[in-house]
């Protein structure tokens, strides 16, 4: 069974940073998608970034280009997203998704392509 955790979520100020981690059980993250996607209170949940795990190739929204890098650790089985110079408007729930088989070399995929979530973590970032 896979199963998805997300930790390093909390409150930080706007400029600054935090980590999330998705590790991931059940499957070994080789030849995959691994995506971080966002909900905000009454807004669509988004594709945040994503990356495959079998070329390392990254995609971002435009809205976090230059400030979000997503990378992974396959000894850990683990994906993470760095997140800085943080906004407020980044404040949202973070969830971890993981399509498998995948790849997202050609862009981030819509929700709906992924089999696989975490219970998602909640990063505040105040003005």
């Amino acid at each position: 069974q896979v199963r998805l955790v997300e930790s390093g979520g909390g409150s930080e100020q706007a400029g600054g940073s935090l980590r999330l981690s998705c590790t991931v059980s059940g499957y070994t993250i080789s030849r995959s998608c691994l995506a971080w996607f966002r909900q905000a209170p009454g807004k669509q949940r988004e594709g945040v970034a994503s990356i495959t795990t079998d070329n390392s190739i990254t995609h971002y929204t435009t809205d976090v280009k230059g400030r979000f890098t997503v990378s992974q650790n396959n000894a850990e089985n683990t994906v993470y997203l760095q997140m800085n110079s943080l906004k407020p408007e980044d404040t949202a729930m973070y969830y971890c998704a993981a399509r498998i088989p995948g790849d997202c070399s050609r862009g981030i995929l819509g929700s709906v392509m992924f089999q696989y979530w975490g219970q998602g973590i909640q990063v505040t970032v105040s003005s």
